[in-house]
């Protein structure tokens, strides 16, 4: 019975050792003769003398080497590894230098998204939602870039997820026999030492000459979780990444130890390291290299003369039509829109909707404006662009947004308006991250919009109805003022005339309903101007889905529709204005829902000073201004 427990128990041994050697990953190059289980993508090779070339002196190379196998998460077993490299980073003859390389740690080895500039081939300008854009890295840098926070250009550094380091040093090693700290010249094109060690969350990097031991103490010791700087992964990978970008510079890896148990790391044959070939020297002879270039400098010349001139006609090339003779005066041309806005860079973006993309600019004298890109959509994209042109010449109010100009080059529609800088009215009502607008901001807000719309309806030149009044379509300027803007969908009659039938435009929550009819007035103005004042006052979308059936549309909610019953602008305005007493509302007057029935009962009951011109808005809300 005992031989029998004993011979069990030892199987059992046996079988947990076996377990425990197959999650065990360990390895070992002397040189790179022998390319099993290594990945290699982009300039990385392997040169006849068994070295381990990352980059040479091209520019804009990148590359990486990954160990095939990769080291398996457990959450009940904490990762811990031990490597020790040696490498050498040669500059080229008559060049400070290039970028330095780096030890990776990343779930993934596609590396495709990176920039072979100054992101030593791992990261990118923004992260973009890339699996592999999550790495530690521990990076030997030779350039020093401020937008990273480097202390110089000749350090060392610790990354996650990012090229800003979490913990950084000058290279250097600690000497046991002076008992301080030696620097290290990274790009001296000797071979140098790395140690990088990871135990109980806690990474050690260390660094030494080729002839100096381990120092007793490491370079960088830095906390880090491994399983929460990689959350999501059940596995990683390591190896190595590089990159040139302008600054150049040969980069090699010499011998590689790997082991995920600290105590059974392998150790490295210094003694039978490849050697480093001496770097390629430019060309001496400058004159004959010239004498060689001249003949294509001349053939080639005109071309690329010609070239450039048809490419940049081509990119400024626009279209005119003889429509636009009468509005040339206020016609932009490309070339200085796309330089105002720096080729419509991504840093001047400001928003994008149905209509296309608005971008930042800033013209000469450093005036700062709004260019719109319509969206191109046939016919009618032509005509919301010819609304908006048109708008330009005819209306000029203070609570309007100041259209300045156009352009048109080929299936591109740009229009330009002074820039606003606190953005759209919907933001500030919907976004958390914006500021709550108190109540007397909102009452100003709602009065300019309601002066601009009485003027639309009363004092242009022809009666302008717009026909897309909504929070979105209102910019603020930098006082806080409503201005409306976005004259796509609008319809100009005759003062006295007829408005005839159009489709039926706008957006839903704030179309009246005879506009199924396609008929539109001022009245559907009005209509879409009480819906904008309860999204207003009650911080609430005109249509929330997800609400019950009798609050999902915040006018039925309110009341029922009664079009008769409308005031006009000029009313509404004298209503804002306290210049004309409102209409008695009770409980029972007609049109108004069941529901604001009880609201204007307790409404009754308290006084607002501040929205005395609009009781029946702030009935429905309680306290101070909110967003919800």
């Amino acid at each position: 019975m005992t031989s029998r427990f004993l011979q069990i128990l030892m199987i059992s041994s046996f079988h947990l050792i076996y377990l425990s050697t197959q999650q065990e990953i360990k390895f070992l190059y002397d040189n790179f003769h022998k390319q099993e289980n290594l990945y290699l993508d982009g300039s990385a090779t392997v040169l006849p003398s068994g070295l381990l070339q990352l980059t040479n002196a091209g520019d804009h190379q990148m590359a990486h080497v990954f160990y095939k196998k990769p080291i398996k998460l457990s959450p009940s077993k904490p990762l811990s590894f031990s490597t020790h490299f040696v490498c050498a980073l040669v500059p080229q003859p008559g060049h400070e230098g290039g970028h330095g390389m780096a030890f990776v740690i990343s779930p993934s080895t596609d590396f495709s998204h990176a920039e072979s500039t100054r992101y030593l081939g791992i990261f990118n300008v923004s992260k973009n939602g890339f699996p592999s854009s999550d790495v530690l890295a521990v990076e030997l840098d030779t350039i020093w870039n401020p937008d990273f926070e480097d202390i110089d250009k000749n350090h060392v550094g610790i990354d996650v997820h990012s090229p800003l380091s979490v913990g950084i040093a000058s290279a250097s090693y600690y000497s046991d026999i002076k008992r301080k700290n030696e620097s290290i010249n990274l790009l001296s094109g000797k071979p140098i030492q790395v140690w990088v060690d990871y135990e109980d969350t806690l990474l050690n990097v260390s660094m030494a000459p080729l002839e100096v031991e381990k120092p007793s103490r490491p370079l960088l010791s830095q906390l880090i979780n491994l399983t929460e700087v990689f959350p999501n992964s059940s596995s990683l990978f390591v190896g190595f990444s590089a990159a040139t970008g302008t600054a150049t510079s040969y980069q090699y890896i010499m011998s590689w130890s790997f082991c995920t148990s600290k105590g059974s790391l392998q150790s490295l044959d210094l003694s039978r390291l490849p050697d480093v070939p001496p770097p390629r020297a430019e060309h001496k002879n400058i004159y004959q290299l010239a004498i060689v270039l001249l003949g294509f400098v001349a053939t080639m010349g005109l071309g690329v003369l010609i070239g450039v001139y048809l490419f940049r006609k081509c990119k400024y090339a626009e279209v005119t039509e003889p429509w636009e003779k009468e509005f040339g005066a206020h016609r932009f041309s490309y070339k200085s829109l796309y330089k105002a806005t720096k080729g419509f860079s991504k840093d001047g973006f400001l928003g994008k909707g149905g209509f296309g993309e608005v971008y930042k600019g800033t013209l000469m004298l450093s005036r700062e404006i709004a260019v719109k890109r319509m969206s191109y959509n046939g016919d009618e994209g032509v005509k919301q662009f010819v609304s908006e042109v048109v708008s330009m010449r005819c209306l000029k109010h203070r609570n309007l947004v100041p259209l300045l100009g156009y352009c048109r080059r080929k299936h591109e529609l740009l229009l330009v308006s002074e820039y606003m800088p606190n953005g759209s009215l919907d933001e500030h009502l919907f976004d958390d991250e914006k500021p709550v607008l108190s109540w007397p901001q909102r009452l100003v807000i709602l009065k300019g919009i309601a002066s601009a719309l009485c003027y639309l309806h009363t004092g242009a030149d022809q009666v302008v109805l717009h026909r897309d009044i909504k929070s979105s379509n209102i910019m603020l300027d930098g006082e806080f003022n409503g201005r409306l803007g976005d004259f796509g969908m609008a319809r100009f009659h005759d003062h006295g005339g007829y408005a005839y039938p159009t489709g039926a435009v706008g957006t839903i929550g704030y179309i009246a309903p005879e506009v199924i009819d396609m008929v539109a007035s001022t009245g559907t103005d009005v209509y879409a101007f009480g819906v904008f004042m309860l999204e207003v006052t009650c911080g609430r979308r005109p249509v929330e889905p997800q609400l019950q059936c009798e609050k999902r549309l915040l006018i039925k909610w309110v009341c029922d529709t009664v079009p008769e019953s409308r005031p006009t602008m000029e009313q509404v305005v004298l209503y804002l204005n306290n210049s004309l007493p409102l209409p008695d509302v009770s409980p029972y007057t007609v049109g108004l829902s069941s529901h604001s029935s009880v609201l204007i009962d307790a409404a009754s009951l308290v006084a607002s000073s501040s929205w005395s011109a609009s009781s029946s808005s702030s009935s429905l809300v309680n306290g101070s201004p909110s967003k919800e």
